[in-house]
């Protein structure tokens, strides 16, 4: 038993895809928050979820650090979000980095990529943009700055927009794309199933893009370690260890299981991995990616 404990103590990892809510902060403004949102998130109603929250649900799981991903969607100044997070950052130790927005499309997209730099933790961009945006000729003009400043890509596409992604990647090979949650797998039917394995196999021939296994409760709100499985199977498959790293999706998630669930439910998965399989996995692929 005590051997078990002590395993159990030595457990942990990076959360590498979390948000942090403050409604109350006057310049940040959370679309994806507001009540008359057609989006799940509006059941969360308006309430924050700081790092103080978030250090309550993980830390006693074993997260030693966090990588906070753009969560004031539609603020005036998306600056904004990496000031007060360098802030939250000074006071509680988390976030270790931070992936803010960047409209790359933007002409002045490199003087807000600078403005974003002046603080220590920023590390990369998302750019959710719109419309065809992976084949849009403003968008690669800005999405090559990533390269200049040394920036991780992170893109959430769904298996439609992957043969896309994949030219993306093969045009900017220098620049770390990494996918979010999986792909998006939305849906849970057979045939939705075969179209992302078979996108995700295509995209994963590219070795600049990394999968990040998350937010898989998105697509499966009564999900189980069971359900799930297939997925995380085919990621860490098609990928490589090597190129796969965790996240939740907190406080997204939240909704669809707690934060206990999602760590013991990860750990159980990946169980027949070696220890070195399992560090590159929960964190060491992400401290070198994001170099944290």
């Amino acid at each position: 038993m005590a051997v078990q404990q002590l395993i159990e103590d030595d457990f942990v990892f990076i959360d590498s895809h979390v948000h942090f809510y403050d409604m109350n902060h006057p310049k940040l403004h959370y679309a994806h928050w507001q009540p008359d949102e057609d989006l799940p998130l509006k059941e969360l109603g308006t309430r924050n979820y700081l790092a103080k929250d978030f250090l309550y649900d993980a830390k006693k799981l074993g997260m030693k650090k966090a990588i906070h991903v753009q969560a004031a969607i539609g603020s005036k100044d998306p600056v904004e979000e990496t000031k007060w997070l360098e802030e939250v950052f000074l006071e509680t130790g988390i976030p270790s980095a931070i992936v803010g927005h960047v409209d790359l499309r933007s002409p002045n997209a490199r003087e807000i990529i600078e403005k974003h730099l002046q603080y220590e933790h920023f590390k990369g961009i998302r750019d959710f943009s719109y419309g065809d945006y992976l084949i849009n000729k403003d968008f690669r003009k800005g999405f090559k700055l990533q390269e200049e400043y040394g920036l991780i890509s992170s893109i959430a596409v769904r298996w439609e927009e992957m043969e896309k992604l994949a030219d993306l990647a093969k045009s900017f090979p220098n620049i770390i794309i990494v996918l979010d949650h999986a792909g998006n797998p939305d849906y849970r039917t057979r045939e939705y199933y075969g179209n992302w394995k078979n996108a995700m196999s295509k995209i994963s021939k590219m070795e600049n893009i990394i999968c990040k296994i998350s937010g898989l409760g998105m697509g499966d709100h009564d999900w189980t370690k069971d359900s799930i499985a297939p997925y995380v199977d085919i990621c860490m498959e098609l990928f490589g260890i090597s190129r796969t790293i965790f996240a939740t999706n907190w406080p997204v998630d939240s909704l669809y299981s707690d934060y206990a669930k999602v760590i013991n439910s990860y750990k159980d998965l990946t169980k027949n991995l070696s220890k070195d399989e399992k560090e590159a996995f929960f964190f060491k692929n992400a401290e070198a990616i994001y170099k944290i």
